[in-house]
């Protein structure tokens, strides 16, 4: 498990399943460190096909440089056996703000939103996790 002020990242093998939580406002070395820290945590699941929360509830925002930082790291996740990716949310400028990342990333396929944890168990279920 990785743990920074920005960001937690936990990668359940088992499941194939990657569990991260973002939080605070996120500037370009956030999302370079994230997408470091993520690679080496989805190491286990390179080679299968895995899924991913991300509960983006405390993230307060992220500045355009970030942004294309982040939409690569979907890119990268996609390319590497991501076939899943859930967003945990209500907030409609953070829903907005990933619409552009899945958009500069072109996840938008693999991508949805989930109000809860309990809403994205059930869509992980849905689609076989």
């Amino acid at each position: 498990m990785s743990f920074s002020l920005h960001f937690t990242i936990d990668a359940e093998s088992d499941r194939n399943v990657m569990n991260v939580k973002i939080y605070d406002v996120w500037k370009k070395q956030t999302a370079v460190d994230y997408h470091q820290e993520f690679k080496s945590e989805a190491e286990p699941l390179m080679g299968r096909k895995w899924a991913k929360i991300i509960n983006v509830t405390n993230w307060k925002a992220t500045y355009p440089d970030a942004m294309s930082i982040l939409g690569k790291h979907m890119r990268w996740s996609q390319q590497n056996g991501n076939v899943l990716a859930i967003y945990i949310t209500d907030k409609p400028i953070s829903k907005n703000n990933l619409k552009k990342m899945f958009h500069i990333g072109g996840t938008g396929k693999i991508s949805r939103f989930a109000r809860s944890r309990e809403d994205a168990e059930k869509l992980l279920r849905d689609f076989g996790f």
